[in-house]
């Protein structure tokens, strides 16, 4: 099975399925044999100031402030908590990955969060945290959201190490830069090769950059039902999407740490959580069977 990261402090109440959602997905991985789930912890709050403006950490560790909903969402300890928690869980599903090729963290990467504040029910970056955790390691984001990393690619000018390529359907004016790519494609329902040629050039930049981790972040918002998709594509072609990753990633021997990003259909029993046990049933098969 996939070792991969959760705890309960992770879920909280918000006006999206962004943190309510977990649980269900961690619980129904590992009904299905396709985890199994340890607890991260909480982060170091340090870490935190180190990656991201302290006077916004500090609004958002006290509920104090303007800052503190910076990311969209009005504060609460409970997502204050979960937040800590899901950021721990990069660290420490980081490190397994690069241990034993793969794992996984039931939690969001928070894509939008920059520097000096949280953005769009993000907020604080973990993938630009892992970058950070280690500085020697050369770390790329393959973010498959229907949203652009935005936030990862302003993360791009201050950490070295870090490698950002966003294939998305709303790019919000994403920072281009030498470490940040951005693939804004129109909807694929009826043609997915566009997205398979996205994806293509991904492996290829991921070959030539030669990084010692990717953070897959597997965006369940592209489908064709979810209401902000414009990829419209199908619950097939996820999967699809899913599996080429997971095989590029495997042949090439490259460690690769995947998370849950985007999704806002209702109910979430019923909408979210196959879409998001398709990336696992799909890790599972390749790393496990």
């Amino acid at each position: 099975m996939i070792d991969a990261f959760f705890s309960d402090t992770y879920s909280a109440d918000t006006p999206t399925a962004s943190m309510a959602k977990l649980a269900p997905v961690a619980r129904a991985a590992e009904r299905a044999g396709y985890v199994t789930l340890h607890d991260p912890g909480l982060i170091d709050r340090e870490k935190l100031r180190e990656l991201h403006d302290p006077d916004y950490v500090r609004a958002f560790i006290t509920g104090k402030g303007r800052l503190a909903a910076a990311q969209g969402w009005d504060w609460t300890p409970r997502i204050r908590n979960g937040v800590l928690a899901i950021n721990a869980g990069m660290i420490a599903g980081a490190r397994m990955a690069m241990e034993q090729g793969t794992a996984a963290n039931v939690g969001q990467g928070f894509h939008h969060a920059k520097p000096e504040r949280g953005w769009y029910f993000c907020t604080f970056n973990g993938l630009a945290l892992v970058a950070q955790e280690f500085p020697d390691k050369r770390i790329f984001v393959l973010d498959c959201d229907e949203h652009c990393g935005d936030g990862t690619a302003e993360f791009t000018k201050r950490l070295p190490n870090l490698f950002n390529f966003s294939i998305n359907g709303t790019d919000w004016g994403m920072h281009e830069g030498e470490r940040s790519i951005c693939r804004h494609l129109k909807p694929v329902k009826d043609d997915f090769t566009p997205y398979r040629k996205a994806l293509e050039e991904a492996f290829e930049t991921i070959r030539s950059w030669k990084p010692d981790l990717i953070i897959y972040q597997a965006g369940v918002d592209p489908h064709i039902d979810d209401p902000v998709s414009s990829h419209s594509m199908t619950t097939d072609q996820l999967l699809e999407r899913d599996r080429m990753v997971f095989r590029f990633c495997k042949s090439e021997r490259i460690p690769v740490l995947f998370v849950l990003a985007g999704g806002y259909q209702t109910p979430i029993e019923e909408k979210l959580v196959p879409l998001h046990l398709n990336t696992f049933r799909a890790a599972h098969q390749e790393y496990c069977l």
